[in-house]
């Protein structure tokens, strides 16, 4: 892990159902676990689930953080989402590229309390 402001960062995507996306968005982001959830509604997600194909209406959360949290984050999110399965998946923040000011923000955002 980097260090203070250089500390790496990640954009987490993860989908839900519409009536459960803005719950976990809460939860993260109250603790402090993400400094901001978009919530994207009416993504239509087809997948194939336990032998059968599925076709489903959810939201789509794109979840700003520190890589440092996202084990604790996927945790959070396994716990509150009702997927017994839930897509958590980090990308990489390229710490070059961005608003510096936003990036800070988020790190400031996710410091331990």
């Amino acid at each position: 892990m980097v260090s203070g402001g250089d500390e790496r960062l990640s954009l987490v995507l993860c989908n839900a159902p519409p009536d459960d996306a803005l719950r976990i968005a809460r939860v993260v982001v109250d603790r402090h676990l993400a400094a901001c959830v978009n919530v994207v509604p009416g993504v239509t997600s087809v997948y194939r689930w336990e032998g059968a194909m599925h076709e489903d209406q959810e939201s789509t959360l794109l979840v700003k953080t520190r890589a440092s949290l996202v084990d604790a984050l996927t945790a959070a999110i396994r716990e509150v989402h009702p997927y017994a399965v839930p897509e958590v998946i980090a990308v990489p923040i390229d710490p070059g590229v961005g608003n510096p000011a936003y990036l800070a923000w988020v790190r400031d955002e996710t410091r331990p309390t």
